[in-house]
């Protein structure tokens, strides 16, 4: 049996135990890619998959104000509540950390290659979510969990 396909299988049994579905279709899609042999495809993916999935997180986290259930007098206390603005500097901080983080890893394969592994296993054994702006809003927990004891 090929060594990718190998660990792929790996990965799936991970994200089944894990009980990520996440996990679990993504590895299979690429699983099966490569079992009837798209992988040329890959290349596509892997230069563009992470732009389309920002994407459609943003479009996911934006429906609520497109759709109404978020009106323009919540959107503007946001800039008075504490908690909001803490929100606003976890993600400003977020992102420039990322903006920072794509050099290292542009650089550095065993880098990227570490960054998988915890993303997958993070994603497939803690119910994580592999995004950015999920994470500044876990911090954003975080930090107002520690100011409200």
């Amino acid at each position: 049996m090929d060594l990718t396909n190998l660990l792929l299988l790996i990965l799936l049994a991970i994200g089944i135990i894990g009980n990520n579905h996440t996990v679990s279709i993504a590895v299979a899609v690429l699983l099966l890619i490569r079992l009837v042999h798209l992988e040329k495809v890959l290349p596509s993916l892997e230069q563009h998959g992470l732009n389309v999935g920002v994407i459609i997180l943003t479009i996911g986290v934006l429906a609520p104000l497109a759709s109404g259930k978020i009106s323009i007098n919540e959107v503007m206390h946001t800039f008075t509540s504490p908690a909001a603005l803490l929100a606003i500097a976890m993600g400003m901080f977020v992102s420039y950390a990322a903006g920072r983080g794509i050099p290292l890893m542009s650089g550095n394969p065993l880098v990227v290659t570490g960054l998988m592994i915890g993303t997958i296993l993070g994603v497939a054994l803690f119910k994580g979510v592999p995004t950015g702006p999920v994470i500044a809003g876990g911090l954003t927990a975080l930090l107002l969990g520690l100011f409200q004891r």
